[in-house]
């Protein structure tokens, strides 16, 4: 990477800007919009909002695929990743040491983002996104290394049919509970119930568990086929072409998981097979716009902010959980919060940890230093 405000050269530049756009807002973007409602009022706004929190159970918002689609971004990363290393001569051996490496450090890291350094370890949170991240890529990788695409496939649609069969066929009645799909009810959380040591998130469920990481290595899965494909020759000199199946893919994958969602509901609580397929599908739409505008048509000009974002994501995840930004925005900001309206503060607080967070994520992109796993 060099020194000019230009992103690295040789890499998707479309995955970086769709991960920094993923990232924008968990970092500060959410705080920005719901601002907005807050000082307008106006129904746009309200119902962009609305969709900036998590469902309570079954259903869908936008923020429920904030997660799912990061990890599709380390999926359509990880062909691209492995054709690098094999073209640099490394042995298989070093690559599933590499894997399986990031896997468990991201499990690591996601217990400490969750607990800090608490010493007792009943009262441990051991699920995390990290950790659901981590593993589902790992498992997802090591399916990718060792078959072919016609048995990727089967994996996949045995993960997710599979699932599905489990929670159909295996209720759980130790809450007394007879909605199979209900946080009481259902197979995933009962087996997190039993077996996950410390706490659960929600005391009887853990969204991150032990079952419902099985669909999530789907959801990795897609991401590489997509890199897959990207990466292949078919189509290579007709970029149009291709970003039109992959929009055909995307649209497939969203009506396959609306009419899933009747028998099967959309989840992310218990990261549903009908949850993997819409949200997957929305995740291939938007890589398939932003490919389509920065890697096809070249315009590239406005990217540089998610970019930013995009090349240390992990760095604000966790950062956000270690530095209070909150102080210094109050120290920026505080002025201009205090002469405004009231009807003001949610959105000026928004900007300002948005900006306080990207000029902090900017001397780290200026001095090349990117938390890598």
């Amino acid at each position: 990477m060099g020194d000019s405000n230009k992103p690295v050269a040789n890499r998707l530049q479309s995955l970086d800007a769709l991960r920094g756009f993923d990232m924008f807002w968990i970092m500060g973007g959410k705080g920005i919009f719901v601002g907005l409602a807050t000082l307008t009022g106006w129904p746009l706004f309200q119902w962009w909002a609305g969709q900036l929190q998590h469902v309570q159970w079954h259903g869908f918002h936008f923020y429920d695929m904030i997660f799912p689609l990061f990890l599709f971004i380390a999926g359509i990363s990880f062909p691209f990743s492995l054709s690098k290393r094999t073209a640099m001569n490394d042995s298989k051996k070093s690559i599933y040491f590499h894997v399986v490496k990031r896997g468990l450090v991201l499990v690591i890291l996601g217990i400490l983002y969750n607990n800090a350094v608490k010493l007792n370890l009943t009262e441990l949170r051991y699920g995390s996104v990290l950790g659901r991240i981590g593993l589902a890529w790992m498992f997802a990788a090591i399916i990718f290394m060792n078959t072919r695409l016609r048995f990727r496939i089967v994996w996949f649609l045995g993960l997710l049919i599979g699932y599905w069969f489990l929670l159909l066929l295996f209720p759980a009645h130790d809450l007394g509970s007879t909605d199979i799909f209900s946080m009481e009810g259902n197979l995933s959380s009962h087996i997190d119930r039993l077996l996950l040591p410390g706490k659960l998130d929600d005391g009887i469920h853990e969204p991150e568990g032990l079952l419902s990481t099985l669909p999530a290595i789907a959801t990795a899965l897609l991401g590489m086929f997509t890199g897959e494909f990207l990466l292949s020759g078919y189509l290579k000199n007709k970029p149009l072409q291709k970003v039109f199946y992959l929009i055909l893919t995307a649209i497939t994958f969203i009506i396959i998981g609306k009419v899933w969602d009747v028998v099967f509901p959309i989840n992310k609580n218990l990261w549903t097979s009908s949850f993997v397929c819409f949200v997957g599908g929305i995740s291939l739409l938007l890589f398939s716009i932003f490919y389509l505008i920065i890697d096809v048509l070249q315009y590239k000009k406005w990217i540089f902010f998610f970019v930013v974002i995009g090349m240390n994501p992990i760095t604000i995840y966790l950062a956000a959980k270690i530095i209070n930004f909150k102080i210094a925005t109050g120290f920026f900001f505080g002025g201009i919060i205090s002469v405004l309206p009231e009807t003001w503060t949610p959105l000026i607080n928004g900007i300002g940890i948005t900006a306080i967070d990207w000029v902090f994520l900017y001397i780290l992109y200026k001095k090349k230093i990117f938390l890598k796993v």
